[in-house]
């Protein structure tokens, strides 16, 4: 199959899978084809699917993450000792781990093409990771807790893990609380990471966006975290940012300490 036809047979199978779908009718543009994939991605509930269809969907997605361009841990400049900064999109680094900034329901973000990064990594990895995820909430018995993690394979993407956790949502002024429970995520994260054998681990902007957490005060929990678990494990972190102007702020904290 050529990538265009696994696309076209990719939307197909969506639309023909909802009787609410019948009248959409597949584009002929391929960025709308694209996009169109994507929404029928993000709004698809965790449910299993036919071999055939993760087959076709797998070469799609690894042939995307090529024509996307993998970036590899040894294309990284180191910015600190054993920290590295990365500005870019989280789902190109081959690295051991990713982090997701997830939510509560840790199944992905349903908005259709959605900018957050939680839509991203699941639109990339595949329908294999919104499934693994409800089969983890599924057997806990309750939604992910605020400062906790989770750890999943990354299924298509080139990282060999997603570590899913949920940060402190801000509706005013900071808490100490909500500096505890940012700094848990990342504590936590890299926990998960050591005790899989991850070397390095990719960490997003945890709790900033989206969920409103200031970005230079974010950073500084993120940074001082980091440093103060790397002296009892050796482990690499890059920090992903995809805004320049998070990326002037890690670049000058990193460099002030």
């Amino acid at each position: 199959m050529k990538q265009s036809e696994r696309r076209e047979y990719l939307i197909e199978y969506l639309l023909k899978e909802n009787n609410d779908y019948q009248d959409i009718a597949l584009p002929q543009d391929e960025e709308k084809q694209r996009k169109l994939l994507r929404a029928l991605l993000n709004v698809r509930r965790a449910k299993e699917i036919s071999e055939e269809f993760l087959a076709v969907q797998d070469a799609y997605l690894k042939q995307r993450a090529v024509e996307k361009g993998i970036v590899d841990m040894a294309q990284l400049k180191v910015v600190s000792a054993g920290i590295y900064l990365w500005r870019g999109d989280i789902t190109r680094l081959k690295v051991d781990a990713i982090v997701n900034a997830a939510n509560s329901q840790m199944t992905g973000c349903y908005y259709p093409n959605h900018g957050c990064i939680d839509n991203c990594i699941h639109t990339y990895s595949g329908v294999q990771l919104r499934l693994a995820c409800a089969e983890i909430i599924k057997k806990q018995g309750h939604n992910e807790k605020c400062g906790q993690a989770k750890i999943t394979p990354a299924f298509n993407l080139p990282s060999r893990f997603v570590i899913h956790t949920v940060g402190p949502i801000i509706y005013g002024e900071v808490s100490g609380k909500d500096r505890k429970d940012l700094a848990d995520c990342y504590r936590s994260c890299l926990k998960l990471a050591v005790q899989n054998n991850c070397q390095n681990i990719a960490f997003c902007c945890i709790s900033t966006g989206e969920y409103h957490f200031p970005n230079e005060e974010a950073a500084k929990i993120a940074i001082e975290t980091v440093r103060e678990y790397q002296k009892e494990k050796p482990i690499e972190v890059i920090f992903n940012v995809f805004k320049e102007s998070d990326e002037a702020i890690y670049r000058r904290l990193l460099q002030e300490a």
